[in-house]
């Protein structure tokens, strides 16, 4: 698949505000190093990267172990950001053209490597979600506040991943994140590692191992009706560890699960009842650093810093989470409505009675 002297860029996932490889947030660097050290072998030309917040003058990668990590292997590190992007076509669901890394596209390769963990508004952040790095961040941002449905918005991610397919996804799953993911959740340890040359068929499995239906991950969903790649287990041919001796049936998925009985409602229904039923980012003051990462990712403007504290509009809200995934001090978290409380107890009681 990778010759010698092809040009090969590995997209990483380092989540800004950057944080400490044993957080468990990014693709730690050790298991990247290990990919690097292959790749090398292979006499390739390596860039690592990813689009990451640059502000104040902190170097993230250096951070995260990333920057000593590749100074010591002898590879090229960017940030995203600084080879600029191009537009391109896309010709997806919803988009017609979109912005995409300049140096992602020069490249012969692009050899993904997600981290395994549950995501606040996609349930699952894995193969196809990683590509979502490759876009500046800005649109980034602007996508969340355009494609508030959930539906919507997990079309636009397989419309990024139809644009700039990887040719080989790694997850690092050594090491993962269960419950509020993408950064607030708690580790555990599958320890496996998952490959595979279609990132849809590997983010199947990887729901599989951590007790979530495949078919309900949405881009695992559109990303398999658009014939992008394998997303129903059974058509999928599954090599080493079987998945039933490495599953976790205690993995405790993210609040928001819930979310996908409300991707099952009719789209004719009132948007303020579809809201009111779906989690929303809740503040815990006592938490608050007044950092200000949320209020500046916020796609609507929801929130502010007030007296040192954040402090939301729960009027303007869109519920995408883009503040709970930024904050790194756990102080902001979902929190359901009376009614979003009961869709949650009543999906928890018709789950269990499916498994029964």
């Amino acid at each position: 698949m990778i010759k010698p002297h092809s040009k090969v860029f590995v997209k990483i996932n380092h989540l800004s505000p950057p944080t400490p490889a044993e957080k468990g947030i990014i693709t730690h660097p050790v298991f990247v190093e290990a990919v690097l050290k292959m790749l090398k072998e292979i006499n390739s030309d390596i860039t690592v990267g990813d689009d990451i917040s640059s502000g104040n003058n902190v170097n993230g990668f250096y951070i995260s172990g990333f920057q000593q990590m590749c100074d010591r292997v002898g590879v090229k590190l960017v940030n995203l950001r600084e080879g600029g992007f191009t537009e391109v076509d896309c010709k997806g669901y919803h988009l017609d053209r979109i912005y995409l890394s300049r140096i992602a596209l020069q490249a012969d390769i692009i050899v993904n490597l997600p981290k395994l963990k549950t995501h606040s508004l996609t349930v699952l952040t894995g193969g196809v979600k990683n590509m979502y790095g490759m876009i500046p961040s800005g649109y980034r941002i602007r996508y969340h506040g355009e494609y508030t449905r959930n539906k919507d918005f997990n079309q636009v991610l397989v419309d990024i991943y139809s644009a700039i397919r990887p040719s080989l996804t790694i997850m690092d799953a050594i090491v993962a994140m269960e419950g509020e993911g993408p950064a607030a959740g708690k580790l555990r340890r599958p320890g496996v590692i998952l490959s595979s040359q279609d990132a849809v068929a590997l983010d199947a499995v990887a729901a599989r191992i951590i007790n979530l239906n495949p078919g309900s991950i949405l881009t695992t969903q559109f990303c398999n009706e658009r014939r992008l790649g394998t997303g129903k287990l059974a058509n999928i041919n599954i090599t080493g560890e079987k998945v039933e001796d490495v599953a976790l049936s205690d993995f405790k998925p993210p609040l928001t699960v819930t979310n996908l009985f409300i991707n099952t409602l009719p789209a004719f229904l009132p948007p303020l009842l579809i809201h009111r039923l779906a989690a929303t980012p809740s503040i815990r003051e006592e938490n608050c650093t007044a950092c200000s990462e949320c209020e500046k990712i916020c796609p609507v403007g929801a929130i502010t810093i007030v007296n040192n504290k954040a402090s939301l509009r729960q009027d303007i809200c869109i519920s995408c989470m883009c503040c709970h995934e930024v904050c790194r001090f756990s102080a902001i978290a979902p929190k359901y409505s009376f009614l979003g409380r009961l869709a949650h107890i009543g999906s928890i009681i018709v789950k269990a009675i499916r498994k029964r």
